[in-house]
């Protein structure tokens, strides 16, 4: 699953080639722009250019399809036409590396709007700019006729929702066209990871998505562990799965509070606030983190769950009960149920189109979940069974394929749990990378790139990590988030203004995952 050595080719090959592996049935999981030649680098890429990475799912394993483009090159056949999938990789290339996909249909600004004259911060050969101030300037409009009109929903909301502008096109009621502005989340993540030594790197990636903590570390350390090619002892693969699921499990329950909010249902809202407060508790209780930060680590985990197997099991027993319960109670409600049913479908064919993954995709027949396709860590050993996927695409279906799928994390918890006490006290939590064993960090990777994957609660997260000795010469995060977002107006034609609360719920998205 490393990717192959790289050559200079023409800039339409790409394009043909990811589109010749789509239609005979690869997944694209994104693309992404890294400095060429490999080896001890900075960014940008001294005289060398920039190699463009199209990473694929094909049968269950990852293969790459790769074009450099040489110093000052700037435009590249575009991927969309054929790949719609890589529509916003497209736009968020242009945005930050000055990248031109000839042939987008629309490569309207994303996470970084430039002002007229103001250089992409990430060009290759160009000194990187230390902050840049982004344009606000309108976006042209998709819909025309009699009486439409472009209502800005955003960047400011109620509540404690993230900062994301929605500019909904439309007549009255009806939304025949959304757009999406993430750019007031862009924090410029990318650009932090360069110099930072291995360890520094994995408390960057656990801040690109601060409620998937847990799931980016783990793809960034399980990039950096491939890299080397080191084992995590069993039992702290074990202490990683029972850390993700717990995530899982909070996040998915978030969902259920939005819907709630969205719905004006008080009592239900307060109720699941509860459940998902007491599962964030417990673990605080088990790290001192309510977000689970600083138990992944490069090699394994930080150290052993701070709660013996008997008294969390006691703990997870009566919670499991009591989320089952009010879950179903709420979902039993018809003037809850009701909002979702029918509400932002997300049809098969656009799901497949856009490549979704996680809940949303699986919610739409889709069936990919990496802990199953690619199992990583622990997964392999446990075998983690997936829920039947869900076949309606709306909330509704995306509500209950989150609530298979916490009873199934809490069943990967107890399996977990038993396991690791059946192992007793491990003789390390983690291993070193580096050293004589390992051969150095970078050594017998082509191009020096290396690839960790997680299955995050919004889907699959992608880490492509460049090391040298002990340091980060380039890491990029790609977040379910961002590469699910792509497909939210495609769940929109047929709605309104209303509804755009439970349909922004139903796909779990996190804005600063999707920013950068």
């Amino acid at each position: 699953m490393s990717p192959r050595p790289h050559a200079v080719a023409p800039a339409g090959v790409l394009a043909t080639a990811v589109a010749a592996r789509v239609a005979a049935g690869a997944r694209l999981c994104g693309l992404f722009a890294w400095p060429a030649g490999g080896g001890l680098f900075t960014w940008p890429a001294g005289d060398r250019g920039t190699r463009l990475v199209a990473v694929l799912s094909d049968d269950g394993a990852l293969v790459t399809e790769e074009l450099e483009l040489a110093l000052g090159a700037t435009r590249y056949r575009s991927l969309t036409p054929q790949v719609p999938a890589a529509g916003w990789y497209e736009r968020r290339l242009h945005d930050l590396f000055g990248l031109e996909a000839v042939g987008h249909p629309r490569l309207d600004p994303l996470v970084l709007p430039r002002a007229a004259g103001v250089a992409p911060p990430r060009a290759a050969g160009v000194p990187p700019a230390r902050s840049s101030e982004p344009s606000v300037a309108p976006l042209p409009a998709h819909v025309r006729g009699e009486g439409v009109l472009t209502l800005s929903y955003g960047p400011v909301r109620s509540g404690v929702f993230e900062s994301v502008e929605y500019l909904l096109e439309t007549s009255g009621e009806d939304i025949p066209h959304l757009r999406t502005r993430v750019f007031y989340k862009h924090r410029g993540i990318e650009a932090r990871f360069p110099g930072l030594a291995v360890d520094d790197g994995v408390l960057l990636a656990e801040r690109v998505e601060g409620v998937a903590a847990v799931a980016h570390a783990t793809a960034f350390c399980h990039a950096a562990e491939r890299a080397a090619d080191v084992g995590v002892p069993l039992a702290a693969q074990l202490v990683r799965l029972v850390h993700a699921e717990l995530e899982r499990i909070a996040n998915h329950l978030d969902t259920v509070v939005r819907h709630t909010e969205a719905a004006g249902q008080a009592v239900a809202y307060a109720v699941v606030s509860h459940h998902k407060e007491r599962v964030q508790r417990l673990r605080a209780r088990l790290c001192g983190s309510r977000f689970g930060r600083g138990v992944v680590v490069p090699g394994g985990v930080a150290g052993p769950l701070r709660l013996g197997a008997g008294e969390l099991l006691a703990v997870l027993g009566p919670l499991q009960r009591t989320i089952r319960d009010d879950t179903r109670r709420l979902m039993e409600t018809p003037s809850f149920v009701d909002r979702l049913r029918g509400t932002g479908v997300l049809s098969a064919d656009d799901a497949r189109r856009f490549a979704v993954v996680g809940p949303v995709g699986r919610a739409s027949g889709l069936t990919e979940d990496v802990r199953v396709s690619r199992p990583y860590g622990a997964y392999e050993r446990l075998g983690h069974r997936l829920a039947a996927p869900r076949t309606g695409g709306d909330a509704l279906a995306r509500q209950w394929v989150r609530i298979d799928e916490i009873e199934g994390s809490f069943r990967l918890v107890r399996q977990g749990i038993d396991l690791l006490d059946e192992l007793g006290e491990p003789d390390a939590w983690r291993v070193p990378l580096g050293g004589p064993a390992a051969g150095g960090l970078a050594d017998g990777l082509a191009g020096g790139l290396a690839i960790g994957w997680a299955e995050a609660p919004q889907g699959e997260v992608l880490s492509l990590v460049g090391l040298a000795g002990d340091r980060v010469v380039h890491a990029t995060h790609r977040s379910p988030s961002f590469h699910n977002l792509a497909a939210f107006p495609a769940a929109f034609p047929s709605e309104v203004f209303t509804d755009v609360a439970f349909v922004e719920a139903s796909f779990g998205l996190s804005m600063a995952g999707a920013a950068g």
